[in-house]
């Protein structure tokens, strides 16, 4: 990679920090009814906590003597993050994996939006007539009538609105707050609600087959949070955000692969208005 471009490098972080999530996704969907969800996320968060654990302190990343207003944020993006993991797994090991991801691509215009709403940022109008474009588009993969609507699309539009409120917080974080701080409060507050929800729970056991899945999510989700934290120190935002939309490339490709699945035409039509006004907005913003 020496050779090439700032922006380029961030292109390619940026793809292979989506496709990691999305290997995530599927090694979690591949487990299905097998595993409780709440052992699930315990189980991965363990793992995966131990690995941000150990990255962080070879980056001297950990920095715990931070402003109570930062400690805040955090506990709001932490709670964010809780809610995100529970909504959005549900809805994954109900619905098509491209058909979730779909949903979850209208993130950059929620986020526009929470902007303009919350923080009072200026924003063109032609970014919100895009705004209203991809949340039609948005309309036609979830379909809110009596005919192709999946109750399941609820939990996936509830982890959109917990993300929103994640990534809203953390742009009001202080510059100095070490990003491998947050993510590892993150990751540790999903671990520790799970491990208190598990109580209601019974533990099924865990077999070669689960445990494989399991270290697979974990070093997928480790591998994609690494990713999203290079991808911010090289290229222009403008530039390499919008390849952020390769997750959905690997979600049809994986769901088909992996599951059989494919979405109707009309998902796809609106996964492209999505994307098309996702990519806009970056570039807008950008």
């Amino acid at each position: 990679m020496q050779n090439l471009s700032d922006n380029m490098k961030g292109a390619l972080l940026m793809m292979c920090s989506m496709a990691a999530f999305t290997f995530n996704d599927t090694c979690i969907k591949a487990l299905g009814p097998e595993m409780p969800l709440f052992q699930l996320l315990v189980i991965r968060g363990a793992i995966t906590s131990v690995l941000i654990y150990v990255l962080a302190r070879s980056m001297g990343a950990i920095r715990l003597r931070l402003p109570a207003k930062d400690w805040g944020l955090i506990a709001l993006r932490t709670t964010s993050e809780i809610g995100a993991a529970y909504f959005f797994i549900t809805a994954l090991m109900n619905m098509p994996i491209a058909n979730v991801t779909a949903v979850l691509q209208v993130l950059p215009l929620t986020v526009t939006l929470g902007g303009v709403l919350l923080f009072r940022e200026a924003v063109g109008w032609r970014r919100m007539v895009a705004i209203l474009i991809g949340f039609a588009g948005m309309l036609l993969i979830v379909r809110p009538g009596p005919d192709g609507f999946s109750e399941h699309a609820l939990f996936a539009l509830a982890a959109v609105a917990c993300v929103t409120a994640r990534d809203l917080s953390t742009r009001r974080l202080s510059p100095t707050v070490p990003s491998m701080t947050v993510t590892l409060a993150a990751s540790v507050g999903v671990m520790l609600f799970a491990l208190v929800a598990t109580t209601q729970e019974t533990w099924m056991p865990v077999g070669p087959r689960e445990l494989a899945l399991l270290g697979g999510a974990s070093l997928f989700i480790f591998g994609g949070y690494l990713f999203s934290v290079m991808v911010m120190r090289v290229g222009d935002v403008s530039f390499v955000a919008p390849f952020r939309y390769t997750g959905l490339l690997w979600a049809l490709l994986l769901g088909l692969v992996v599951f059989g699945d494919w979405p109707d035409p009309l998902t796809l039509l609106g996964a492209a208005i999505v994307v098309a006004t996702g990519v806009f907005t970056l570039i807008r913003e950008g």
